[in-house]
């Protein structure tokens, strides 16, 4: 190994070290691009040739794409480089830096997700002297904790191009090939302040909102009816209302009113669709109640993702790990590898269930187990 490429270990700690957070509140977004700057510099002196990909109107964030060896095809590792914001007084170790305490590895995306890299790193240096019949290509991505404007923007562009995509977020290394979409969306009711002592001098929107509300179960337990999957723990498309705010005094007619939902599609189902029905059933709320009913995005939809069983990357999976290929309920980038043209799995070290939480931690015991089954990856379809 080359004298400039630190031990994993090493590795982890420095990029942990670097803050890359990325957050839909401009107070805590920071820019990535200490952390491509550092895989770039380490990939490219074991010999990947590397292209940092600047995301639109966003000069401090970037993409990574470092590719060994050459020619059409090829298996990408995949992994996104930002962390959730964070409160480092609920920590009770230095959440930016590496801490290796009963075997574990805590710091900040130490499993969500930047540990994955100097694991990749590490199985790929097996391969460096030899000759890959398809290349091996790590990526590393911009924004997937708020906008995935990362991948979206590499979807838009198509690339990187290649036959395969292991996305590396914390499964405890099992195979996944199913999870849900988002979708987060804003409804607006605008009706007429007046003085509370006499309603007809106003249209209270709150009074609005709670039929527009009661619409929107009726609409869960509709869509609850008519899908289902048992593959995934809470095997029916979720609706949930999550904040709501109107009004500004007691002894006043509340003239506006906006409610915050997400709704969590099943594979099968489409964002876009769910928005349209949600829209039409409005409409003739907002001309009954005599309001304005609007709505809106609150981010950009992610779409269900589903890998089929019979894929090749799926079964390849499978008989490595010894596991069936299961579903999630986190979502991930993989859609827009997806629509690179890609088979598409998510599968990495650690657990899901110590992600966006202080004390975050990789068990130790998953660090060698990923090596080797990157490595074994790589060689099924690289070499």
């Amino acid at each position: 190994m080359p004298a400039t490429v630190p031990p994993l270990l090493t590795m982890m700690d420095e990029l942990l070290k670097e803050i890359s957070v990325s957050s839909t509140s401009a107070q805590w977004d920071t820019g990535n691009r200490h952390v491509i700057d550092k895989l770039a510099g380490w990939l490219s002196t074991l010999g990947f040739s590397c292209e940092i990909l600047p995301i639109n109107g966003k000069p401090n964030k970037a993409n990574l794409i470092a590719t060994l060896g050459t020619g059409p095809g090829g298996l990408i590792l995949s992994g996104h480089t930002d962390t959730v914001p964070f409160n480092e007084e609920r920590w009770d170790i230095n959440p930016l830096a590496l801490t290796q305490r009963d075997n574990k590895l805590f710091g900040l995306g130490s499993t969500d997700m930047k540990g994955f890299f100097p694991i990749a790193i590490e199985a790929a240096k097996h391969f460096l002297d030899q000759p890959l019949k398809e290349p091996l290509i790590i990526l590393a991505t911009a924004d997937e904790e708020s906008s995935m404007d990362g991948a979206r923007q590499l979807a838009a562009q198509g690339a990187p191009k290649a036959r395969y995509a292991i996305i590396g977020e914390p499964t405890n290394l099992r195979p996944i090939r199913m999870h849900k979409g988002i979708m987060m969306e804003a409804i607006t009711v605008v009706g007429r302040a007046g003085h509370s002592s006499d309603p007809k001098l106003g249209n209270n929107a709150l009074e609005a909102m709670h039929v527009v509300m009661a619409d929107l179960l009726s609409f869960r337990a509709e869509l609850q009816q008519r899908y289902q999957n048992p593959l995934f723990n809470v095997a029916v498309p979720t609706l949930n209302l999550g904040c709501i705010h109107g009004g500004d005094n007691p002894n006043r007619i509340c003239g506006q009113c906006e409610l915050h939902f997400d709704l969590r599609a099943l594979p099968g189902m489409n964002n876009e669709a769910l928005q349209t029905e949600i829209r039409q059933r409005l409409q003739p709320l907002a001309l009954k109640l005599g309001v304005n009913i609007s709505l809106r995005s609150l981010v950009n939809h992610i779409q269900p993702f589903e890998q089929t069983a019979d894929a090749e990357l799926v079964k390849v999976a499978e008989q490595l790990t010894g596991h069936s290929a299961d579903a999630v309920a986190f979502a991930t980038e993989g859609p827009f590898m997806q629509q690179l043209g890609m088979q598409t799995i998510v599968m990495g070290p650690g657990s899901i269930d110590q992600a966006h939480q202080p004390n975050e931690y990789m068990a130790l015991d998953q660090v060698q187990p990923a090596i080797d089954l990157l490595k074994q990856m790589i060689a099924k379809f690289c070499v």
